[in-house]
C-alpha cells in the first residue's frame, strides 16, 4: 500500500467540533485504501488577552489527541499574528520534519496551501519524495501581500494541486498561474448514513421544536466572513412579517458572544436558538427538523453544510460565491449575492412559501467520502508513476 503523510491545520476539536470535518471525512475514507499517518499542525499563539486568531477558536490539543478512524500525530509550532507570517511556513517544516522523516512516506498530502502546504512541501522535498497540495477555500479565494506571493510559490512547486470546486480550479489557474495539467478538482462528498432523509416532525418532536413553527437553520463557523451579521438582519426583517419564525443557528465561533448581542439588542432572543457545535449526527437532526437550510458567507471553496442540507432533502439559500452554484440550482435552492441582508430575506421568504420536492432534493445528491478518497489517491498514484 502506498504510504501518504497527510498535513492538516484542521481537525474536529472538542472547542471546534465544526472544523476540518471535510479533512476528517477524507482522511478516514483514504485510510482505508493507503497507508495513511495524519500529521495535525496546528499554530500555537501567546497567551495575551490581545494577541488572537480572528477567524477560529483559539485553543490546541495535546499529544494524546485522538479522533475516529485516522492515525492522528498532533503538535503545535509557535506563532505571532502578521509579524511571523512570512517564516510560518518555515516553523511548521521544522517542526514536521523529524515526525514524517520517521514515517518514511511514499507521499506527501497537503491541505492548506500556505504556511502548512508550503511546510509540507518544503520537507517533501528534503526526503526526495513528490508532493500533492489541496487547496480548501480561503487559502485561495482570500490572499493578499505575502500571502498571496507564498501561496503562488506554493503552488508552482507542488506536485499536483486539488480544488474542491470547478470555480476555485479556475482561480488558481488564472490568479496564481497554476499549471491547468497540475490542478484537479475534487468535489467533497457527504456521509450518506448521517445525512439523508427524515421525517422532520419527528426531528422537531426530538429537539423540542414546535411542529408548525417556520424553521431556518445555519450550520457553520461564527465568524463575519459567513455572513452572520447579515443573517441576523435579515431574520429581524422575516420575523416581523412571520412571527412563527425561528432561526437556529448551530456551531461555534470568535463572533458569538457579538451574535447573542446582536441578537438580543434585536428583540429576537426568544426566536434565536443556539445549541453550540454538534456531532454529524446532532447536525443531521437539526436540518432535518428546519425547513430551510442557510449560508450567506462571503467566500467559499465548495462548502460541504450546502451538500449535507440537501442530502436530508432541504433546499438552500446561499451566496453565489465560489462552487456553491455547482451544487444548488432551481430545483434545490436559492442563489443570492454576497453581504446584501435584503436579498438574504426575500429569498428566504420565498424558500418558507414555496413547495419543494424533498425527496426528489435528497436523491440526487450521492457523492461520498469513499469517491472523494478513490480520486484522491488516483491523483497521488499518477504523481507517482510521473515521478
Amino acid at each position: 500500500m502506498i504510504r501518504i503523510a497527510l498535513v492538516t491545520p484542521m481537525l474536529p476539536v472538542p472547542h471546534d467540533m465544526t472544523r476540518g470535518r471535510y479533512i476528517h471525512e477524507t482522511a478516514r475514507a483514504l485510510s482505508s485504501l493507503a497507508h495513511v499517518k495524519v500529521f495535525f499542525q496546528q499554530a500555537s499563539y501567546p497567551r495575551l488577552p490581545f494577541i488572537a486568531p480572528r477567524s477560529f477558536l483559539d485553543g490546541t490539543v495535546g499529544a494524546d489527541y485522538r479522533i475516529d478512524g485516522i492515525d492522528v500525530d498532533a503538535f503545535t509550532y509557535p506563532v505571532l499574528p502578521v509579524v511571523s507570517r512570512a517564516i510560518n511556513g518555515h516553523v511548521s517544516s521544522a517542526v514536521l520534519w523529524p515526525r514524517v522523516r520517521a514515517f518514511q512516506p511514499d507521499i506527501v498530502l497537503a491541505y492548506w496551501v500556505y504556511p502548512d502546504g508550503y511546510g509540507a512541501l518544503r520537507v517533501a522535498r528534503r526526503l526526495g519524495v513528490p508532493c500533492v497540495v489541496g487547496a480548501l477555500g480561503s487559502d485561495i479565494h482570500v490572499r493578499s501581500g505575502l500571502n498571496a506571493r507564498m501561496t503562488r510559490e506554493t503552488i508552482a512547486s507542488s506536485d499536483a494541486l486539488l480544488t474542491v470546486s470547478e470555480a476555485m480550479r479556475q482561480t488558481a489557474i488564472d490568479t496564481f498561474g497554476a499549471a491547468p495539467q497540475k490542478v484537479h478538482t475534487i468535489v467533497n462528498g457527504f456521509n450518506t448514513s448521517v445525512f439523508q432523509l427524515r421525517d422532520r416532525q419527528q426531528m422537531r418532536q426530538k429537539l423540542g421544536m414546535q411542529p408548525d413553527e417556520e424553521s431556518i437553520v445555519y450550520v457553520g463557523r461564527f465568524v463575519e466572513a459567513k455572513g452572520m451579521r447579515e443573517l441576523v438582519t435579515a431574520f429581524a426583517q422575516l420575523r416581523a412579517a412571520r412571527p412563527s419564525c425561528r432561526l437556529n443557528l448551530v456551531g461555534d465561533g470568535v463572533m458569538k458572544a457579538e451574535l447573542a448581542a446582536l441578537i438580543e439588542q434585536a428583540g429576537l432572543g426568544a426566536s434565536v436558538r443556539m445549541p453550540g457545535g454538534l456531532q454529524p449526527e446532532e447536525v443531521a437532526e437539526w436540518i432535518a427538523a428546519s425547513d430551510v437550510l442557510t449560508l450567506p458567507s462571503w467566500s467559499e471553496g465548495y462548502p460541504n453544510v450546502v451538500v449535507e442540507g440537501a442530502a436530508c432533502g432541504r433546499p438552500v439559500v446561499a451566496t453565489d460565491v465560489g462552487g456553491t452554484r455547482e451544487i444548488l440550482n432551481d430545483s434545490n435552492g436559492i442563489l443570492i449575492p454576497p453581504k446584501d441582508p435584503q436579498a438574504l430575506a426575500q429569498a428566504l421568504t420565498q424558500a418558507l412559501e414555496r413547495t419543494w420536492d424533498h425527496a426528489g432534493i435528497a436523491r440526487r445528491m450521492s457523492r461520498t467520502w469513499d469517491d472523494v478518497a478513490r480520486e484522491t489517491l488516483a491523483v497521488c498514484e499518477q504523481v507517482l508513476r510521473a515521478r
